[in-house]
């Protein structure tokens, strides 16, 4: 099929113009893989997503074409899932699972499970594969959602970006805070050096994240209510040792803990949204996990001796 660009349209990058004339269904990100892979031409050009196109320019699309299947391996790994439907999951990570396969980790992910699991995946940016719209850490457990469809993708993605999505996380901070409740605002930013680490930096992305103290164990930890209002990499971590209160067994940020723990304690515990085609709000609640608890007992009897 051809399009053909209108006086008024133009000036506009190549991607987005797609995507305003496209159905709906189709994601930026699928016409950014089209467009690199030379399937969508311009005047019989090849041409970049971020051309800027002109009045009157021919633009040559390919047949519909089908979502293939990426080299990600279905694994039968145990899930708990909270909610499913045909456009959504919602699953309760545990901690220790990566989200999605790296050179060096390439099986055991959230998104091998969930390959085996959806029987009913329609492809995300043309590729058979469930479509992940925020991550955990590794180490840190709880309510994550993942889109099944592009539809699903694009109005999740929308949300996050729009900041209308709500999270709570709960964490054990070393030492007693200060201030029962507060907000800390500050940029963060690759390190310059150590690369798998974020640090707080002038020249970074603003970050936001408000808390409340909700118990404190004398001046060992306390426990912690986090509301991210940004979703910047490690933002609570850096954001917690940024205020001189690191979280527990966080072996990137953290120091000495006064329990011992195997991880850092962070768990995703709330996350609400709106379904991306009932548009209802939806609130889905992570049980802390039992590590978790543990930690909380062993810190309740450290602090009653």
């Amino acid at each position: 099929m051809t399009i053909k660009v209108g006086k008024n349209e133009a000036g506009q990058r190549l991607d987005l113009f797609l995507l305003s004339r496209l159905p709906k269904v189709i994601s930026r990100s699928f016409l950014q893989k089209l467009i690199r892979d030379g399937q969508i031409k311009v005047n019989d050009r090849l041409e970049k997503p971020s051309y800027k196109v002109k009045a009157n320019d021919v633009i040559t699309l390919p047949d519909r074409p089908m979502p293939h299947q990426i080299e990600i391996s279905p694994e039968p790994i145990e899930l708990n899932v909270l909610y499913e439907d045909s456009d959504i999951i919602v699953v309760n990570k545990p901690a220790g699972m990566i989200v999605h396969p790296i050179p060096s980790h390439t099986s055991g992910t959230l998104v091998n499970a969930l390959l085996y699991h959806c029987k009913d995946l329609q492809g995300i940016g043309g590729e058979l594969r469930p479509g992940i719209v925020h991550r955990l850490d590794k180490d840190t457990s709880g309510v994550m959602v993942v889109a099944k469809n592009d539809l699903a993708h694009r109005s999740l993605s929308q949300q996050f970006k729009n900041r209308e999505v709500f999270k709570v996380y709960l964490t054990l901070v070393q030492g007693k805070p200060e201030k029962t409740e507060g907000e800390i605002q500050i940029s963060v930013a690759r390190h310059p050096t150590l690369r798998v680490k974020m640090t707080v930096a002038s020249e970074g992305r603003i970050a936001v994240t408000f808390y409340k103290v909700l118990k404190s164990f004398d001046d060992l930890a306390s426990l912690v209510a986090a509301y991210p209002k940004t979703g910047r990499t490690h933002q609570i971590r850096v954001h917690m040792k940024y205020i001189k209160h690191p979280i527990l067994g966080d072996k990137l940020y953290g120091r000495a803990d006064p329990v011992p723990v195997e991880r850092q304690m962070l768990h995703a515990a709330i996350l609400q949204f709106r379904h991306p085609r009932r548009n209802e709000r939806m609130k889905f609640i992570a049980p802390l996990p039992e590590d978790f608890k543990d930690a909380l007992r062993r810190l309740h009897e450290e602090s009653s001796k």
